[in-house]
């Protein structure tokens, strides 16, 4: 090994831009698990299939159906512009 190392002439890691991006995401239980499960039918990771699954959405600009949610909080008693529950 050398004491000194010229990184003068380097470049940039071209793959920079394709990196993944850590978050903290909150996902309902039975979501994980369905993903496990295709996980284990399929050998490729759930973190891996959800995001395969997720970028198909993004590169075909699917909406998801809110609409539901939105019918369900306020059946709840919840007010969905601010999502906390509406006082009685």
């Amino acid at each position: 090994m050398r004491k000194e190392y010229d990184f003068s002439k380097g470049i940039k890691n071209p793959y920079i831009k394709r990196l993944k991006k850590q978050i903290t995401i909150r996902l309902d239980d039975s979501t994980i698990e369905y993903f496990k499960a295709l996980a284990e039918e399929t050998d490729i990771s759930y973190q891996n299939l959800m995001n395969f699954y997720l970028r198909e959405c993004a590169s075909e600009r699917r909406k998801p159906l809110t609409r539901w949610v939105k019918q369900a909080e306020q059946h709840a008693g919840f007010d969905a512009r601010s999502r906390s529950r509406k006082s009685a």
